[in-house]
Formats: C-alpha cells, sequence, structure tokens
C-alpha cells in the first residue's frame, strides 16, 4: 500500500497516561509510513510474525480524534490489513499446517487422533473461536494458521473473521477515535476487572476440552 502522508507532522503529545505510552510506541512507525505502517504492521501479524499491530491501531487511532489523520482511513485500512493477514494464515495452514504440524507434533506424542478432535472442536465451535481470536494475544497471530490446519472451511472463515476483524477495529479503533483522551478511564476499568475476564476464559477453555475429550473417547 502507499505511503499516505499525515495531515500534520506527528508531534510527541504532552501525556504521560496510557496513552501517551501507545503513541510513543506507534509514532515511529505512523511518522515515517503512515497509513502503510497501520496496514503492515496489522497484516503481518495476522499471519503469526510478532509486531505492535494493535498498539499501532491504537495509536493512529487517538492521532484521528485529533485531526492528525483521517479517522475513515485508519479504520478501513485497519479492518483491511486484519482480514487479508488471517486469510494469509489460513493459506498457510491449509496448505501446509497440517503436515507441519503431524512432523514437529510426534516429539510432543501430537498425533492424528490429536488432530481429528482439533478439527472437530472447529467444526462445531470454529466460527466463535475465529469472531473473538482478535482480542486475545497469541491468538490473534495464530488464528488463520490454526483454522486453516484445522480443515475450516474458507467461506465460513472469511464470514468469521470479517466479522470478528470489524469488531476488533471498532473497539480499539474507534474506541481510541471516539474517546480519545477518556480512554485512560476507560482502560484502567478494563485492567481493573481482567483478572476475573482471564478466570472465565479459562475455565470455560477447561470445561470445552474436558467435553472434547470426553466425547472423542466414546466415538
Amino acid at each position: 500500500m502507499p505511503r499516505a502522508p499525515l495531515r500534520r507532522p506527528v508531534q510527541s503529545v504532552p501525556r504521560d497516561t496510557v496513552i501517551e505510552q501507545y503513541l510513543q510506541a506507534a509514532q515511529p512507525y505512523i511518522e515515517h509510513y503512515g497509513y502503510a505502517a497501520v496496514f503492515g504492521l496489522i497484516f503481518v501479524e495476522g499471519f503469526g510474525i510478532p509486531a505492535p499491530g494493535e498498539t499501532v491501531l491504537i495509536g493512529a487511532a487517538v492521532l484521528a480524534g485529533e485531526g492528525r489523520m483521517d479517522p475513515a482511513v485508519v479504520l478501513a485500512t485497519a479492518w483491511l490489513a486484519a482480514v487479508s493477514g488471517d486469510n494469509l494464515g489460513f493459506v498457510i495452514g491449509h496448505f501446509g499446517g497440517r503436515r507441519l504440524a503431524l512432523t514437529w507434533g510426534r516429539r510432543f506424542g501430537v498425533n492424528e487422533n490429536h488432530l481429528h478432535r482439533v478439527e472437530r472442536f472447529f467444526a462445531r465451535y470454529g466460527g466463535a473461536v475465529v469472531m473473538f481470536a482478535r482480542f486475545f494475544e497469541g491468538l490473534r497471530q495464530l488464528n488463520g494458521v490454526v483454522a486453516g490446519t484445522a480443515g475450516m472451511g474458507w467461506w465460513r472463515f472469511l464470514t468469521y473473521n470479517g466479522i470478528g476483524a470489524g469488531l476488533w477495529v471498532g473497539l480499539w479503533g474507534g474506541g481510541a477515535y471516539v474517546l480519545g483522551n477518556h480512554l485512560e478511564q476507560v482502560l484502567a476499568l478494563m485492567n481493573r476487572f481482567e483478572p476475573y475476564v482471564i478466570a472465565a476464559a479459562a475455565a470455560a477453555v477447561i470445561v470445552v476440552a474436558v467435553y472434547v475429550l470426553k466425547r472423542s473417547r466414546t466415538d
């Protein structure tokens, strides 16, 4: 994607807040590459390469709220990058993931039966996993690769992935743009309840894993 200049030169924002941390992390990329940085970092993050995609999205959205970038372009670019990156990850997983999982997984006890369980799990719950994977570190980077490896249908993946990317961009990008300085209070509130959310998510994963294991033993 060609470089798009910022409306005004990016300058340091005099805030000692979490928002300032996002801006300081995102500014070097945005200052040199503009909207291409938003696309590139989110895109490569989508197929497994560690990159500050979420950070640059929030930073760009805050700058858009201050009139330094176009909010519509920021959000559209982020959504397109998220969907494109995840779909490249899906292609990688679809054409090579299963073979690699069996080749390297045997060292850790992974076999065909384990992959069949994952495939059955994705056949039933894959849509929800793909839709909300972008909100979790680690899953965001491997979402498409895992779905492709598990044999999920591409149209189904594309549909849920597009919805999930829209929710993710809307929450972090749209939220940072609309809330601006008030984002600090929202992040503080989210951090306050984060341990409870993580505990609930972990419990749900355990319940589902036990259920799948029991079903696989009876099949």
